[in-house]
């Protein structure tokens, strides 16, 4: 098997986490200009929201509304509600982008590639054969397809339909 290095995420790891002296997601949070911070879908104990540093086009963070740094601190009721926006943002990704997979999961501590530690979230990310090429390690470019907002758009677009659907 060969290796495919990328030293250049080390910058963004190592760098993320010291650019701002409080959380990053806190705000976001207290913040009710959903469209502007790219949060499309809250509950009352957690939130999604799109990613600004995505790995792929529609990659996602679902997090808890408290600020808690490790998943063992979360409650059976903020558990329940993650898992719940995960499967609704899921949903919404593959109905707006149709990926062919998805990789989800939690990156527990920086030594674990969790860019921001201390405000546990999963990350969703939509995938597409032949979606990741040679641009980053040659170009040290990642090539997103579509911007946030379209993305944006899409994915509050699609829960309008699907809160429809619920009504009805």
């Amino acid at each position: 098997m060969r290796t495919l290095w990328a030293p250049w995420r080390e910058a963004y790891i190592t760098k993320i986490g010291q650019k701002s002296k409080g959380c990053v997601f806190c705000p976001i949070f207290k913040d009710k200009n959903d469209a502007k911070n790219y949060v499309f879908l809250r509950s009352p104990l957690a939130f999604a929201v799109l990613n600004i540093f995505p790995y792929s086009n529609g990659h996602c963070l679902i997090l808890p509304n408290r600020h808690v740094a490790d998943i063992s601190k979360l409650t059976p009721d903020e558990l329940k509600e993650m898992m719940e926006l995960l499967l609704k943002t899921k949903d919404l990704l593959q109905k707006a982008l149709k990926p062919h997979g998805f990789n989800i999961g939690f990156n527990l501590g920086r030594i674990a590639g969790a860019g921001i530690p201390k405000h546990i979230h999963m990350h969703v990310v939509p995938r597409w054969k032949g979606d990741h090429n040679f641009m980053p390690v040659v170009g040290a470019t990642k090539v997103i397809s579509q911007s946030l907002k379209v993305v944006y758009t899409l994915l509050t677009d699609e829960n309008k339909k699907r809160l429809r659907r619920i009504r009805r």
